[in-house]
């Protein structure tokens, strides 16, 4: 197995490889690369994507390339070119904002597949994987509403559209009528000092549970949380192992799985293009280790609401009304 990066090896610009059937196998899977606009060693949902294509590279024997900092369309139409011509007819794009760029130039690239995540572009060469966060934004509420002391948390957004703070909203209120939900926006994943700052307002309004919805910045808000005994709820990957006592749980999202599942649908023939949604019953989305302050008869009240959801596919307030 040849694990391969080429972050910092000089792109060629050349024409993009149409007609160039004769390089690839139709629906074989050949070598896989991966786009990341930041770094793959920068926050938890890039380490994840990573941990993906490794898993890809052992079970398919095949080489892997990834590029980092790829941030405009001429970026991506260069790397794609230089994923090409080593033979890649599968390319990530690990975020929403290379939805637009793979719609626009993948009619030039007919014998290759692109994969991106949580966006709504697609066409037969282009497939959106979408995380249904709202179940787990849900879940954290739970949490945050059942562990408020001063019955005053609140959500770190980053954008508006995020379906997760809608739900941590129903979330709390469900679990917790009286408690008041602080609300505020990024709108940047990667501007940690503007997060901070949210963090700091939510402070000094009486939040004693925060949970931050943008990867990039997660980790430093929880390491300041537990500095100032504020409890967190974890975003992406488990992050208990930061802070045990700080992060009350953390909403996991599985994205490597979801990489060997496209990996595998590529192979196999499966792989169309379209938007494919995944959620807790795909088992691509989980509640993370619990700290030791949540009582255990509310773990497991909530493992069963998670259950029971897997089952039903209804929230528990929507089980309520009905």
């Amino acid at each position: 197995m040849k694990k391969i990066s080429i972050m910092a090896l000089p792109i060629l610009l050349i024409a993009p490889l149409t007609g160039c059937s004769s390089m690839f196998s139709s629906g074989d899977l050949q070598n896989v690369g991966m786009l990341v606009e930041t770094s793959v060693h920068d926050d938890p949902w890039n380490k994840k994507g990573y941990e993906g294509l490794l898993a890809i590279e052992e079970e398919y024997d095949t080489d892997v390339f990834y590029k980092e900092g790829i941030r405009t369309k001429q970026e991506v139409k260069e790397a794609v070119d230089e994923f090409v011509r080593n033979g890649v007819n599968l390319i990530f794009g690990h975020s929403s904002t290379y939805g637009e760029y793979f719609d626009n130039i993948s009619e030039s690239y007919p014998d290759v597949h692109f994969v991106y995540f949580n966006g709504g572009q697609f066409n037969e060469g282009v497939t959106s994987f979408n995380f249904n966060a709202h179940a787990m934004g849900f879940f954290a509420g739970m949490m945050a509403g059942k562990m408020t002391g001063t019955n005053h948390v609140g959500v770190l957004g980053t954008f508006e559209w995020q379906p997760e703070i809608e739900g941590f909203y129903e979330g709390v209120k469900y679990q917790n009528q009286s408690a008041e939900v602080a609300i505020s926006y990024n709108n940047s994943w990667n501007d940690k000092q503007k997060a901070m700052t949210m963090y700091e307002n939510m402070q000094s309004k009486n939040v004693d549970v925060v949970y931050p919805t943008g990867d990039a910045y997660s980790t430093s808000i929880i390491e300041q949380a537990s500095d100032d005994g504020i409890y967190t709820v974890g975003y992406v990957a488990d992050q208990s192992s930061i802070a045990e006592e700080t992060v009350l749980t953390s909403t996991v999202q599985h994205v490597s799985e979801l990489y060997e599942m496209a990996a595998d649908k590529y192979n196999e023939g499966d792989l169309r293009g379209g938007v494919l949604t995944f959620d807790f019953q795909d088992d691509v989305i989980s509640l993370g280790k619990f700290s030791p302050d949540v009582p255990e008869e509310f773990r497991k009240n909530i493992l069963e609401e998670v259950q029971a959801y897997k089952d039903t596919g209804l929230l528990p307030n929507e089980r309520e009304i009905d």
